[in-house]
């Protein structure tokens, strides 16, 4: 018997306006003894406090297997393209458009 056999194919249906994501830069994660709570907030200059974009609630089986998924991917990607760092990255200057003249050069 063929391995494919023994797999069930999933067909998603993927709305537009899911298909453009969320962006998160922060998760709050919370469990009880039934359900893990994740809070996907984004916390950008100019907003006075992070902002909560979605909220996945999961069993405690899900979840464990979100978390193998994820340790199986990271490790692809890091094989591919390199570790991740988790240090702090590097303060760059910034700089405003305003600051320039319209010609490109700093006035």
């Amino acid at each position: 018997m063929d391995n494919n056999d023994n797999k069930k194919q999933l067909n998603f249906e993927l709305k537009p306006e899911i298909a453009q994501g969320t962006y998160s830069n922060l998760a709050i994660i919370s469990h009880s003894r039934s359900e893990f709570i994740i809070d996907f907030a984004a916390m950008l200059p100019g907003l006075p406090k992070p902002e909560v974009r979605s909220r996945i609630v999961m069993t405690p089986e899900h979840c464990k297997r979100l978390l193998g998924a994820l340790t199986d991917n990271i490790s692809r990607y890091e094989a591919q393209f390199g570790p991740i760092s988790l240090d702090a990255p590097e303060q760059k200057n910034t700089f405003n458009l305003g600051d320039f003249a319209p010609n490109g050069t700093k006035s």
